[in-house]
């Protein structure tokens, strides 16, 4: 604008002295400053709604950047909580597999203790004695007395279900000594492998992992042909686990599956190839 007041005034001291032609160039000439003027001004405008928008821009990302914070840390808080559960899951998993195979191992044992009984009641029984009146005292006419078995030694049945009833009980320091003194003594009982299972559980049980491992190894050689087997390869699997042997412990379990697939130790051999993200086929 300050630039347009020394143009009118020389256009009026010019006047007299400058044809028509020359004042219209003129005046077309201060058009076009108006115009470059009104240009400016107009950029400058442009210019700070620019920096407005950039501003808002910057002031979004700020605020983006803020809750992207705050939502990183809330997705890590779940994670760690979707962590703990997993855990807990997993120990409750692998409890209900050590009960789920204690039942099926339980009913085994019941039926082979149902055929022990029977055999039992089969064998001879004691001879019944009468014994003559020898005169005043506990020996009266009539009286019966029992004669023992000769050289028959105590009920292997009862050693096997005191040394089971100690492992019901968690006495398991007892029901090992019991199991081994019933094979000892029975090496070819019907019931020798089951006691053997059970020595072997019961060194689980007191988390003796490594012992546990070699009295399985027992059970699958010695008695390679017993139910007690799949049960054995499936606890040393467990075994493995704890001693944090996952290589071994994968191995054992594929083995119950691949060579016991109809036992119910292949379905919890699967469960747990699962649940280590193992393909069981």
């Amino acid at each position: 604008m300050k630039r347009l007041l020394p143009l009118a005034v020389l256009c009026s001291l010019l006047a007299a002295c400058v044809s028509p032609s020359d004042i219209q160039k003129l005046q077309s000439q201060i058009s076009e400053l108006q115009d470059q003027i009104a240009q400016v001004k107009k950029t400058a405008s442009s210019k700070q709604d620019v920096e407005s928008v950039n501003q808002k821009i910057v002031d979004q990302t700020n605020t983006l950047l803020k809750s992207n914070a705050q939502l990183v840390v809330r997705v890590q808080q779940i994670d760690e909580k979707m962590n703990g559960v997993s855990g807990q899951i997993e120990t409750q998993g692998s409890r209900v597999d050590r009960i789920a195979q204690q039942v099926t191992q339980a009913q085994h044992d019941i039926e082979e203790l149902r055929a022990a009984a029977t055999a039992a009641a089969a064998a001879p029984q004691p001879i019944v004695t009468q014994q003559p009146m020898l005169g005043p005292g506990p020996t009266s006419p009539g009286h019966m007395t029992v004669a023992a078995p000769s050289s028959r030694g105590e009920n292997p049945v009862e050693v096997y279900n005191a040394a089971y009833g100690d492992y019901q009980r968690g006495s398991f320091d007892l029901a090992i000594a019991g199991f081994r003194d019933f094979i000892q003594k029975n090496p070819n009982s019907d019931l020798a492998d089951n006691a053997a299972y059970w020595v072997g559980d019961s060194l689980y049980s007191q988390k003796k992992y490594s012992e546990a491992i070699e009295a399985f190894d027992v059970v699958v050689n010695k008695y390679p042909k017993s139910d007690k087997v799949p049960g054995a390869l499936l606890k040393k699997a467990y075994a493995y686990l704890a001693l944090g042997d996952r290589a071994r412990a994968i191995v054992q379990l594929q083995y119950v599956v691949h060579e016991h697939p109809k036992a119910q130790e292949a379905s919890l051999a699967r469960q747990k190839l699962k649940q280590l993200g193992v393909d069981s086929k």
